[in-house]
């Protein structure tokens, strides 16, 4: 057995219930900085060898607030150069958000218990509206300039979706509904473009979205993939005057509403070999002979395939390598999942402000992401069909 491993189990053995946690992430933290700091100098503490880089020159104490409590660390100094632990590293814009928000609901006195305790468990026994106010005016520059950025090129691809956020307006919680749009450009890179909050998915306000993303420069959009609100559909058709994919999984989840408990499995097949055919022309043939065989039994099943069959199969008309991330809203859901993940721990936010402050910065993390990933979300060669649609010449093909 190593060493380390042998001064784990002794520490394990010697203290006390209440500061066995702390005394364990301040032993794994010291492990850590000497596995940097030996990465650093090129020499183990003590160890003589002559591919050293660097000199210790002792220690500066900080204490470190966890969740646990304080921890004291020593953090190695280096004669040349210098050393910061990475777990010590400035705070993610996200996780930033996610406390400027936390103690904003604390200051105006509408947090809870639970509240209280996110924000000693952050390491402070209490914040002033000063201290939220700095923290917040930094973050919202960030994500006011990334929500309100001009948007260049043209973008053939547009996903929009809402997720539902709860939030105190005049001393009631009600739900707001917070719009998205992510989009791929010619060059294949994905980016969220645009959000915005609102009391309702009604046309007019999704109107209102689309029209502000065209102010800002969105164009050349071929396809826009929603699940199937009427608002959507109507303001797409109002503002972009182009094709509307209507979301495969939301309308297969409508469609087996239709049919009885045991059935659902044959009929789900049934429909999933239009989306099986090598092309739209096939598509539609078999879209229509399954509709055909459902009318005896299942009429309202029928007749839901005859009225949705342009619009389930629109994406079929496209290139076949971009049809499994056209079909359905997939790539934004998974986007409102990580929405989801930070703001349940919120709960309600105090106010519409808060809800821009963190969900901004989480979409913001999310497509400098997308920005910094080598492989393009889809290829220029296959891209290439939709951008001689649009006029665009594509740039020299280079690997991803």
């Amino acid at each position: 057995m190593t060493k380390p491993m042998m001064d784990l189990r002794a520490l394990v053995e010697k203290s006390a219930d209440a500061d066995l946690l702390r005394e364990m992430i301040g032993f794994a933290a010291e492990r850590l900085m000497e596995l940097e700091v030996g990465a650093k100098t090129g020499a183990d503490y003590g160890e003589k060898t002559s591919e050293r880089l660097a000199q210790r020159n002792g220690y500066r104490d900080r204490d470190w607030q966890t969740r646990a409590g304080s921890v004291e660390l020593r953090i190695p100094r280096l004669r040349t150069g210098s050393y910061f632990p990475s777990f010590l590293e400035p705070r993610r814009s996200v996780e930033k958000a996610l406390t400027a928000v936390i103690q904003e609901a604390y200051v105006h006195g509408v947090s809870t218990r639970s509240m209280d305790d996110l924000v000693q468990a952050m390491g402070g026994t209490g914040v002033s509206k000063s201290q939220v106010s700095r923290l917040c005016e930094e973050i919202d520059e960030r994500v006011d300039a990334f929500l309100t950025r001009p948007i260049e090129g043209e973008w053939p691809y547009l996903w929009i979706d809402a997720t539902y956020l709860k939030v105190r307006q005049g001393g009631r919680i009600v739900s707001v509904a917070v719009t998205l749009a992510v989009g791929v450009n010619t060059d294949g890179r994905r980016e969220v473009l645009g959000m915005a909050i609102g009391a309702s998915e009604a046309e007019p306000f999704w109107t209102e979205f689309l029209r502000d993303l065209v102010r800002r420069g969105l164009s050349g959009v071929k396809l826009v993939i929603s699940d199937a609100h009427e608002g959507i559909k109507a303001a797409t058709a109002r503002v972009l005057s182009t094709t509307w994919q209507r979301c495969r999984v939301h309308f297969q989840r409508n469609a087996l509403a239709h049919a009885g408990k045991n059935s659902r499995r044959v009929v789900s097949a049934f429909i999933a070999t239009a989306f099986a055919q090598p092309d739209h022309a096939a598509a539609k043939a078999q879209w229509r002979l399954v509709a055909d065989q459902m009318r005896g039994k299942l009429p309202k099943l029928a007749t839901l395939m005859d009225t949705a069959e342009e619009d389930v199969l629109a994406y079929m008309t496209f290139p076949a390598q971009h049809r499994t991330k056209l079909h359905s809203t997939n790539p934004i859901e998974r986007l409102n999942g990580e929405i989801k993940r930070h703001t349940d721990v919120v709960g309600i936010f105090p106010n519409e402000a808060s809800i821009r402050r963190l969900v901004g910065a989480i979409l913001m993390e999310q497509t400098e992401e997308w920005t910094v990933q080598r492989a393009r979300y889809m290829t220029l060669e296959t891209l290439a069909p939709v951008c001689d649609d649009l006029g665009v010449s594509l740039p020299a093909a280079q690997s991803d």
